[in-house]
């Protein structure tokens, strides 16, 4: 979407004038309808005037195009400017940070942002991603047009913080620092005016897969066992091949293959040159999902087909043809770090495509914010004129393909009544540890993960100490130094939570029940003793407040819908350890050995 183009010689005059900033900020409320803050303002304000001391060297063509915050075809990122010239152009991030610093994270770095040191983006990961995003979609680019991704730090002298760990982003993306100008001007100066409008060409160009990202994507799945279909998710992977237009939701419990299937169908749309995504709340199974399937390849080729389902608070109506949605129950109403964008996820994912699939499990909403059920889906289709397909994917291939256990999980957790009263074990390894150092001595030598409820904080964030300590046994949070990768990496060295673990899973989990949950007269659970670094239970006071008999009642439900989902995450087996010995206990008393 264009929001300011001009030639460099009358971008120039704007700055001049003083009227740029005016421009863009105009240009970004009537094209996109974005408000924008002062805070962005005061970085175009300073981004562009060196932007245009550069531009405004001699050596380079003043009738060479500029393209301001373009945003990029179906997405909500804008590139901060183009410099277009006739067969190639430059792709500029601008970054006007003082300092860096490294991290062992990859592609993150720290640096101040919004009042506060926060982990962000490399700035040259950063840049490569839109350049490979328009690469693998845009027709004409790929065809016509040679791009080169660069990033501008015009605030930073040469840093080795910014350059260290990172030199597979920056061969990508070079980094011109404050001191670096001179090379810059020289890289721009290549450039010739075009004969033609560049931005146009590449404004109407169509959107469809590249030959080698949908080569990519069909390698990786096949032959792979742990992506093949199975029973009800072959019939219902048949069933969606066949839909263009729509809405089709699939229920499915943990361990039935909802993300199998959202994979083998991300593959079919690709193979038929269709605008799809894969679309998921959850960053740590985007993070794994790449890292499993990329191997050799870069992931550049898969970041830009699994998304944020936050990725559509200006996109166009049906301006994709499929949007493949994992863990839909995971949806929020607002999206954003600081939920203050869009209006709501389910409204804006079914407007923007023509075939929405939502692949969703009601029992493992985790959060006040969850707002992904059913009939809020449904409501959504019939407003926006969408015709409404349903299915279940009704059979387990996780905890041994034990329907049974999670029978027995919904009883025991009183969740939903039944008849499956007692677990016998030889359907499912299920263990109750008394010491939580001896469940992990027992999960040492097999496939395992160590995941808790949060009811601990989270320390380890700003200090080197522990977060969880019980007895001998002393952990971090995962995410402290090995982020959403935990489970590929060092799984058992630190301790994973609900947010990093849903909708993965491992042979064996050992889950440690904290004191939310406790057996008084039966499963009780206590909303005050999480902990205040999760924001799980945010908006349980302001509720509570109003209405405590709903109030609690949801936060007993997001509880044990936790639970649930952190003792369904092992394929053959689940070690527990209870806080409440009273829980722990009870849990025995309801198995067969």
């Amino acid at each position: 979407m264009i929001v300011y183009e001009n030639r460099i010689k009358d971008f120039l005059n704007d700055v001049v004038k003083d009227e740029i900033v005016t421009l863009l900020e105009t240009n970004l409320k009537y094209i996109l309808g974005i408000k924008v803050s002062y805070s962005e303002k005061r970085a175009w304000d300073s981004s562009l005037k060196e932007l245009a001391l550069i531009l405004s060297n001699s050596s380079i063509e003043k009738d060479l195009i500029i393209a301001l915050e373009y945003q990029i075809p179906s997405t909500s990122k804008r590139i901060d400017a183009f410099i277009l010239g006739d067969k190639e152009g430059i792709l500029i991030e601008l970054k006007q940070w003082e300092s860096v610093k490294a991290t062992d994270l990859d592609g993150v770095v720290e640096t101040f942002i919004g009042q506060n040191i926060r982990e962000t983006i490399h700035p040259s990961y950063q840049a490569y991603s839109y350049y490979r995003f328009l690469v693998d979609f845009n027709e004409y680019i790929r065809k016509n047009y040679l791009l080169k991704p660069v990033v501008y730090m015009h605030n930073m002298r040469h840093n080795e913080e910014i350059l260290r760990n990172y030199e597979n982003y920056i061969l990508l993306a070079p980094i011109f620092f404050k001191n670096n100008k001179k090379e810059l001007i020289s890289l721009i100066s290549k450039l010739n005016p075009p004969e033609k409008d560049i931005l146009e060409c590449i404004e109407n160009s169509a959107i469809s897969p590249s030959p080698k990202l949908i080569e990519v994507v069909n390698s990786m799945l096949q032959g792979n066992e742990e992506f093949t279909l199975l029973d009800f998710q072959k019939l219902i992977y048949e069933k969606a091949k066949k839909l263009r237009k729509g809405v089709y939701i699939i229920q499915g419990g943990p361990g039935s293959g909802k993300s199998v299937l959202a994979l083998q169908l991300l593959a079919f749309f690709l193979s038929k040159k269709k605008n799809v995504r894969y679309v998921t709340k959850n960053a740590a199974i985007r993070e794994v999902l790449i890292e499993k399937l990329a191997k050799d390849y870069n992931k550049s080729f898969l970041k830009n087909l699994f998304v944020s389902s936050g990725s559509f608070t200006s996109t166009l109506k049906e301006e994709f043809d499929v949007l493949i949605v994992d863990e839909a129950h995971r949806l929020n109403e607002k999206s954003g770090i600081f939920s203050h964008m869009g209006e709501n996820q389910i409204k804006e994912i079914i407007n923007s495509s023509k075939l929405a699939i939502f692949l969703i499990d009601e029992d493992q909403i985790v959060t006040f914010k969850d707002i992904g059920e059913i009939d809020t889906i449904k409501e959504f289709a019939v407003k926006l004129n969408k015709k409404v397909y349903e299915d279940e994917l009704n059979t387990q291939f996780r905890c041994n393909g034990a329907d049974g256990y999670l029978e027995w999980l919904d009883n025991v957790l009183e969740i939903r009544k039944n008849e499956k009263f007692y677990l016998n074990t030889s359907e499912y390894d299920f263990r109750v540890f008394d010491d939580v150092s001896e469940m992990e001595k027992s999960l040492l030598d097999k496939d395992s993960a160590i995941v808790a409820g949060y009811c601990w904080e989270w320390v380890s964030k700003k200090s080197d100490e522990f977060d969880i300590k019980i007895g001998y046994f002393k952990k971090k949070w995962n995410l402290t130094k090995d982020g959403n990768l935990w489970l590929l990496k060092n799984p058992l060295n630190n301790v994973g939570c609900i947010h990093t673990i849903q909708g993965l899973e491992v042979e064996y989990i050992g889950v440690i029940i904290g004191d939310d949950m406790k057996y008084i007269d039966g499963i009780k659970t206590f909303p005050e003793n999480r902990a205040k670094t999760d924001k799980s239970l945010s908006g349980f006071k302001k509720l509570y407040n109003k209405n405590q008999k709903i109030a609690l009642k949801k936060a007993d439900r997001i509880i044990k819908n936790t639970y649930k989902t952190l003792m369904t995450r092992g394929k053959k087996g689940c070690f527990i350890y209870c806080t409440d010995k009273n829980l722990a206990k009870f849990f025995e008393s309801r198995v067969n050995r």
